[in-house]
Protein backbone atom coordinates (compact mmCIF):
# COMPACT_ATOMS: atom_id res chain seq x y z
CA UNK A 1 0.00 0.00 0.00
CA UNK A 2 1.13 3.79 -1.06
CA UNK A 3 1.57 6.45 1.17
CA UNK A 4 -1.38 8.12 -0.34
CA UNK A 5 -3.55 5.13 0.23
CA UNK A 6 -2.39 4.96 3.75
CA UNK A 7 -2.98 8.31 4.43
CA UNK A 8 -6.10 8.21 3.01
CA UNK A 9 -7.66 5.36 4.94
CA UNK A 10 -6.53 6.76 8.11
CA UNK A 11 -8.09 9.90 7.46
CA UNK A 12 -11.46 7.86 6.22
CA UNK A 13 -11.05 6.91 10.48
CA UNK A 14 -10.91 10.08 11.46
CA UNK A 15 -13.97 11.43 9.99
CA UNK A 16 -15.80 8.07 11.05
CA UNK A 17 -14.92 8.19 14.67
CA UNK A 18 -15.39 12.15 15.04
CA UNK A 19 -18.93 11.75 13.11
CA UNK A 20 -19.85 8.85 16.44
CA UNK A 21 -17.91 11.13 18.90
CA UNK A 22 -19.77 14.41 18.10
CA UNK A 23 -23.12 12.79 18.22
CA UNK A 24 -22.61 10.98 21.72
CA UNK A 25 -21.14 14.10 22.82
CA UNK A 26 -23.96 16.49 22.07
CA UNK A 27 -26.33 14.17 22.98
CA UNK A 28 -24.56 13.65 26.59
CA UNK A 29 -23.99 17.57 26.79
CA UNK A 30 -27.60 18.07 26.02
CA UNK A 31 -29.96 15.86 28.40
CA UNK A 32 -26.66 15.71 31.13
CA UNK A 33 -26.90 19.62 31.65
CA UNK A 34 -22.79 20.29 30.67
CA UNK A 35 -21.81 22.87 28.56
CA UNK A 36 -18.25 21.09 28.59
CA UNK A 37 -19.10 18.38 27.02
CA UNK A 38 -21.74 20.53 24.30
CA UNK A 39 -18.28 22.28 24.03
CA UNK A 40 -16.17 18.70 22.87
CA UNK A 41 -19.13 18.36 20.57
CA UNK A 42 -18.57 21.56 18.79
CA UNK A 43 -14.90 20.76 18.07
CA UNK A 44 -15.35 17.32 17.23
CA UNK A 45 -18.10 18.68 14.46
CA UNK A 46 -15.74 21.53 13.17
CA UNK A 47 -13.10 18.18 12.74
CA UNK A 48 -15.49 16.20 11.08
CA UNK A 49 -15.48 19.20 8.40
CA UNK A 50 -11.69 19.41 8.76
CA UNK A 51 -10.78 15.82 8.27
CA UNK A 52 -13.13 16.66 4.70
CA UNK A 53 -10.73 18.98 3.57
CA UNK A 54 -7.62 16.82 4.53
CA UNK A 55 -8.97 14.13 2.30
CA UNK A 56 -9.32 16.55 -0.36
CA UNK A 57 -5.73 17.52 0.08
CA UNK A 58 -4.07 14.53 0.07
CA UNK A 59 -6.04 13.43 -3.19
CA UNK A 60 -5.09 16.60 -4.89
CA UNK A 61 -1.66 16.04 -3.71
CA UNK A 62 -1.73 12.87 -5.34
CA UNK A 63 -1.90 14.26 -8.61
CA UNK A 64 1.47 13.51 -10.86
CA UNK A 65 4.22 16.69 -11.44
CA UNK A 66 3.18 18.34 -14.34
CA UNK A 67 3.80 21.61 -16.34
CA UNK A 68 1.78 23.78 -14.09
CA UNK A 69 3.37 21.78 -11.39
CA UNK A 70 6.80 20.37 -12.25
CA UNK A 71 7.34 19.89 -8.48
CA UNK A 72 4.20 17.63 -8.37
CA UNK A 73 1.02 19.22 -6.07
CA UNK A 74 2.41 18.35 -2.88
CA UNK A 75 2.47 22.18 -1.37
CA UNK A 76 -1.32 22.09 -1.14
CA UNK A 77 -1.19 20.09 2.14
CA UNK A 78 0.54 22.73 4.41
CA UNK A 79 -2.48 25.32 2.94
CA UNK A 80 -4.84 22.43 3.83
CA UNK A 81 -3.80 22.88 7.26
CA UNK A 82 -3.90 26.47 7.54
CA UNK A 83 -7.78 25.19 6.63
CA UNK A 84 -7.97 23.29 9.60
CA UNK A 85 -6.18 25.38 11.90
CA UNK A 86 -9.23 28.40 10.68
CA UNK A 87 -11.41 25.82 12.04
CA UNK A 88 -9.95 25.05 15.06
CA UNK A 89 -9.49 28.76 16.15
CA UNK A 90 -12.97 29.45 15.41
CA UNK A 91 -14.52 26.80 17.11
CA UNK A 92 -12.05 28.23 20.23
CA UNK A 93 -13.71 31.70 20.02
CA UNK A 94 -17.11 30.19 20.12
CA UNK A 95 -16.90 27.96 22.56
CA UNK A 96 -14.88 31.07 24.38
CA UNK A 97 -17.72 33.17 23.89
CA UNK A 98 -20.73 30.63 25.13
CA UNK A 99 -18.90 29.84 28.09
CA UNK A 100 -18.44 33.26 29.42
CA UNK A 101 -22.12 33.68 28.83
CA UNK A 102 -22.78 30.79 30.79
CA UNK A 103 -20.14 31.62 33.37
CA UNK A 104 -22.77 35.35 33.79
CA UNK A 105 -25.66 32.98 33.91
CA UNK A 106 -27.43 30.50 36.78
CA UNK A 107 -26.41 27.21 35.02
CA UNK A 108 -27.85 23.93 36.40
CA UNK A 109 -25.47 20.79 38.13
CA UNK A 110 -24.18 18.55 35.20
CA UNK A 111 -25.26 14.78 35.53
CA UNK A 112 -22.77 12.24 37.36
CA UNK A 113 -23.18 9.58 34.19
CA UNK A 114 -21.57 12.30 32.05
CA UNK A 115 -18.02 11.47 33.69
CA UNK A 116 -18.32 7.94 32.38
CA UNK A 117 -18.78 9.41 28.93
CA UNK A 118 -16.14 11.55 28.90
CA UNK A 119 -14.09 8.64 30.20
CA UNK A 120 -14.38 6.44 27.41
CA UNK A 121 -13.80 9.57 25.10
CA UNK A 122 -10.81 10.54 26.35
CA UNK A 123 -9.38 7.24 26.03
CA UNK A 124 -10.66 6.78 22.72
CA UNK A 125 -9.31 9.90 21.46
CA UNK A 126 -5.74 9.63 23.07
CA UNK A 127 -5.62 6.36 20.80
CA UNK A 128 -6.31 7.93 18.03
CA UNK A 129 -4.16 10.66 18.48
CA UNK A 130 -1.34 7.57 18.97
CA UNK A 131 -2.90 6.17 15.85
CA UNK A 132 -2.66 8.73 13.32
CA UNK A 133 0.26 10.44 14.72
CA UNK A 134 1.90 7.45 14.32
CA UNK A 135 0.48 7.15 10.37
CA UNK A 136 2.05 11.03 9.70
CA UNK A 137 5.20 9.56 10.63
CA UNK A 138 4.97 7.02 8.56
CA UNK A 139 3.81 8.66 5.52
CA UNK A 140 5.59 12.44 5.83
CA UNK A 141 2.18 14.23 6.22
CA UNK A 142 1.48 17.41 7.87
CA UNK A 143 -1.89 17.77 7.36
CA UNK A 144 -2.11 14.19 8.83
CA UNK A 145 0.38 15.32 11.43
CA UNK A 146 -2.67 18.37 11.95
CA UNK A 147 -5.49 15.99 12.23
CA UNK A 148 -3.78 13.78 14.69
CA UNK A 149 -3.33 17.22 16.84
CA UNK A 150 -7.19 17.52 16.16
CA UNK A 151 -7.56 14.34 18.16
CA UNK A 152 -4.78 15.60 21.15
CA UNK A 153 -6.79 18.15 21.42
CA UNK A 154 -10.26 16.60 21.64
CA UNK A 155 -8.72 14.79 24.60
CA UNK A 156 -7.56 17.60 26.30
CA UNK A 157 -10.75 19.29 26.04
CA UNK A 158 -12.28 16.10 27.08
CA UNK A 159 -9.72 15.75 30.32
CA UNK A 160 -10.40 19.54 31.29
CA UNK A 161 -14.37 18.82 30.65
CA UNK A 162 -13.90 15.93 33.10
CA UNK A 163 -12.45 18.13 35.57
CA UNK A 164 -14.97 20.59 35.57
CA UNK A 165 -17.73 18.29 35.77
CA UNK A 166 -16.20 16.69 38.40
CA UNK A 167 -16.02 19.90 40.43
CA UNK A 168 -19.46 20.65 39.61
CA UNK A 169 -20.93 17.67 40.56
CA UNK A 170 -19.11 16.62 44.22
CA UNK A 171 -18.67 20.41 45.32
CA UNK A 172 -22.61 21.02 44.49
CA UNK A 173 -24.27 24.16 44.77
CA UNK A 174 -21.98 27.79 43.95
CA UNK A 175 -19.78 25.04 42.04
CA UNK A 176 -22.26 24.95 39.07
CA UNK A 177 -20.01 27.20 36.58
CA UNK A 178 -16.81 24.96 37.32
CA UNK A 179 -18.07 23.06 33.89
CA UNK A 180 -18.05 26.27 31.90
CA UNK A 181 -14.79 27.36 32.95
CA UNK A 182 -13.54 24.47 31.83
CA UNK A 183 -15.11 24.84 28.60
CA UNK A 184 -13.60 28.06 28.52
CA UNK A 185 -9.80 26.72 29.54
CA UNK A 186 -10.31 23.99 27.01
CA UNK A 187 -10.36 26.99 24.66
CA UNK A 188 -7.08 28.15 25.03
CA UNK A 189 -5.97 24.67 24.83
CA UNK A 190 -7.50 24.68 21.32
CA UNK A 191 -5.46 27.58 20.25
CA UNK A 192 -2.84 26.80 21.71
CA UNK A 193 -2.34 23.79 19.94
CA UNK A 194 -3.57 25.63 16.75
CA UNK A 195 -0.56 27.46 16.81
CA UNK A 196 1.36 24.35 17.06
CA UNK A 197 -0.50 22.60 14.34
CA UNK A 198 0.61 26.05 12.04
CA UNK A 199 4.15 26.93 13.14
CA UNK A 200 5.34 23.52 11.01
CA UNK A 201 3.07 24.41 7.98
CA UNK A 202 4.27 27.70 7.81
CA UNK A 203 7.85 26.19 7.59
CA UNK A 204 7.19 23.71 5.29
CA UNK A 205 5.20 26.84 3.02
CA UNK A 206 8.14 29.10 3.56
CA UNK A 207 10.99 26.12 2.83
CA UNK A 208 12.79 26.50 6.23
CA UNK A 209 15.76 24.72 6.45
CA UNK A 210 14.61 21.78 9.07
CA UNK A 211 16.27 18.77 7.52
CA UNK A 212 19.52 18.39 8.98
CA UNK A 213 19.08 14.73 9.98
CA UNK A 214 17.98 14.08 6.35
CA UNK A 215 20.68 15.76 5.11
CA UNK A 216 23.25 13.67 7.17
CA UNK A 217 21.63 10.52 5.68
CA UNK A 218 21.83 12.03 2.43
CA UNK A 219 25.53 12.79 2.70
CA UNK A 220 26.70 9.56 4.26
CA UNK A 221 24.85 7.73 1.75
CA UNK A 222 26.42 9.78 -1.47
CA UNK A 223 29.64 8.39 -0.14
CA UNK A 224 28.58 4.76 -1.05
CA UNK A 225 28.45 5.61 -4.63
CA UNK A 226 32.07 4.61 -6.71
CA UNK A 227 33.21 8.40 -7.91
CA UNK A 228 31.63 10.75 -4.96
CA UNK A 229 35.06 11.87 -3.19
CA UNK A 230 32.36 14.58 -0.99
CA UNK A 231 29.56 16.75 -0.32
CA UNK A 232 29.04 20.26 -0.49
CA UNK A 233 25.91 22.39 -0.32
CA UNK A 234 22.91 19.92 0.50
CA UNK A 235 19.21 21.94 0.71
CA UNK A 236 15.70 20.55 0.82
CA UNK A 237 12.50 21.31 0.79
CA UNK A 238 9.09 19.57 1.69
CA UNK A 239 6.52 18.89 -1.12
CA UNK A 240 3.03 16.71 0.35
CA UNK A 241 4.85 13.82 1.18
CA UNK A 242 7.99 13.75 -0.48
CA UNK A 243 11.61 15.87 -0.13
CA UNK A 244 13.01 17.63 -3.28
CA UNK A 245 17.26 17.96 -2.77
CA UNK A 246 19.51 20.05 -4.35
CA UNK A 247 23.17 18.76 -3.64
CA UNK A 248 26.06 19.76 -4.90
CA UNK A 249 28.37 16.17 -5.29
CA UNK A 250 32.18 16.55 -5.63
CA UNK A 251 34.35 14.27 -8.20
CA UNK A 252 37.39 13.90 -9.67
CA UNK A 253 37.99 17.26 -11.80
CA UNK A 254 40.18 15.25 -14.51
CA UNK A 255 37.23 12.97 -15.82
CA UNK A 256 34.86 13.99 -18.47
CA UNK A 257 31.69 16.20 -19.07
CA UNK A 258 30.38 12.87 -19.75
CA UNK A 259 31.53 11.18 -16.91
CA UNK A 260 30.72 13.74 -14.67
CA UNK A 261 26.81 13.18 -15.73
CA UNK A 262 26.76 10.14 -15.73
CA UNK A 263 27.63 9.94 -12.05
CA UNK A 264 25.18 12.45 -11.32
CA UNK A 265 22.57 10.04 -12.56
CA UNK A 266 24.07 7.31 -10.78
CA UNK A 267 24.34 9.27 -7.91
CA UNK A 268 20.68 10.20 -7.95
CA UNK A 269 19.53 6.78 -8.62
CA UNK A 270 21.41 5.23 -5.85
CA UNK A 271 19.89 8.15 -3.15
CA UNK A 272 16.11 7.50 -4.48
CA UNK A 273 16.81 3.44 -3.71
CA UNK A 274 17.69 4.35 -0.48
CA UNK A 275 15.14 6.74 0.56
CA UNK A 276 11.48 6.50 -0.97
CA UNK A 277 10.24 9.44 0.16
CA UNK A 278 13.34 11.56 -1.83
CA UNK A 279 11.07 12.90 -4.93
CA UNK A 280 13.25 14.89 -7.49
CA UNK A 281 17.07 15.40 -6.97
CA UNK A 282 19.27 17.73 -8.29
CA UNK A 283 22.86 16.52 -8.57
CA UNK A 284 25.66 19.95 -9.02
CA UNK A 285 29.19 18.53 -9.69
CA UNK A 286 31.82 20.09 -8.34
CA UNK A 287 35.64 19.61 -9.70
CA UNK A 288 37.73 18.30 -6.38
CA UNK A 289 40.71 20.56 -5.79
Amino acid sequence: MSKEQIAIKTIYFSIAGNFVLALIKGLAGFFGNSYALIADAIESTTDIFSSLFVLFGLKYAKRPADKNHPYGHGKIEPLITFIIVAFLVGSAILIAIESIHNIRSPQETPETWTLFVLGGIILWKELSYRFVMKKSIETNSTSLKADAWHHRSDAITSVAAFIGISIAVFFGEGYEVADDWAALFAAGLILYNSYKIFRPALGEIMDEHVYDDLIDEIRKESMQVDGILGTEKCFIRKAGMQYHVELHAIVDGQISVREGHSLSHKLKDYLKKENPSLGQVLIHIEPNE
